[in-house]
C-alpha cells in the first residue's frame, strides 16, 4: 500500500481501524478518474470547509507542480508561441473536483422554494454521472441533505464515500464506503478527516501524476 497512507497511520496509530476503508476509497476514487470522472462533495458546518479543502487539492499541484504533458502544450500554442507558452507554464494537472457547498445563490433559492434537505440532491442529480463519484462529510452520519445526496447518487449508479465519526449513522449502510473516525466528539472527527483526505490526494496524485 501507498507509503502515504503507511505515513498517515504511523502519525495516527487510532486510524489503523479506518485503513482498509481508506484504501478501498482510494480505489473508487482511482477509478473514477480513471473513467474521466469528477469528483462532488457536500457536507455542513466545517465538513462545507472540509469540501473546499479537497477541492484545493485535488484541481492544482499539491506534493507536485504537475506540470503539462507536452501534447497538452502544444495545444495552447494555437494562441502564439509566447502566449502559449505563457498558459502552459501556468497550468497544472487537474483532478475534477466540485464542491457542493459554494453555489450560494443555486444552494438559498432550492431551501426557500422548494426543500433544504434536497439542496444536494438537486445538485447531484444536476452535476452527477454514473462515472462519478461523491463524497460527503457527515460527523454523525445523519446529516439529512448529506444521505439525501447518497440517495440520489447511488440511483444514478455513481460510487459514494462517507466521512463521519464512530457510528457512521446512516451513511455506514447507505455508502460504497464510509470511513468511521474512532471518536464521538465533532472536533475530535473533523481533525481526523483532514489527515485521511489529505492522504487521499497525495495517493491519488502519484497515481496520476507521479
Amino acid at each position: 500500500m501507498s507509503h502515504a497512507l503507511e505515513r498517515l497511520i504511523k502519525k495516527y496509530p487510532e486510524l489503523e481501524s479506518c485503513r482498509e476503508d481508506i484504501a478501498k476509497a482510494f480505489g473508487l476514487l482511482k477509478a473514477t478518474y480513471g473513467k474521466e470522472g469528477k469528483l462532488l462533495l457536500a457536507g455542513n458546518g466545517g465538513s462545507a470547509a472540509d469540501c473546499e479543502h479537497v477541492v484545493g487539492e485535488l484541481m492544482k499541484g499539491f506534493m507536485s507542480k504537475r506540470p503539462l504533458p507536452p501534447s497538452e502544450r502544444e495545444k495552447l500554442l494555437v494562441h502564439g508561441e509566447e502566449e502559449g507558452a505563457y498558459l502552459s507554464d501556468h497550468l497544472q494537472g487537474a483532478l475534477p473536483a466540485i464542491s457542493l457547498v459554494s453555489h450560494t445563490a443555486l444552494a438559498t433559492a432550492f431551501i426557500n422554494d422548494v426543500a433544504a434537505d434536497m439542496m444536494f440532491a438537486q445538485q447531484v442529480y444536476g452535476y452527477g454521472r454514473q462515472e462519478d463519484a461523491l463524497a460527503v462529510f457527515s460527523t454523525s452520519g445523519n446529516s439529512a441533505n448529506v444521505v439525501r445526496a447518497v440517495q440520489v447518487a447511488k440511483s444514478l449508479g455513481m460510487a459514494t464515500i462517507g466521512l463521519t465519526g464512530q457510528s457512521g449513522g446512516r451513511l455506514h449502510s447507505l455508502c460504497d464506503v464510509t470511513i468511521r473516525v474512532p471518536y464521538e466528539s465533532t472536533p475530535d472527527i473533523q481533525e481526523r478527516h483532514l489527515p485521511i483526505y489529505h492522504t487521499l490526494c497525495i495517493m491519488l496524485e502519484e497515481a496520476f501524476f507521479g
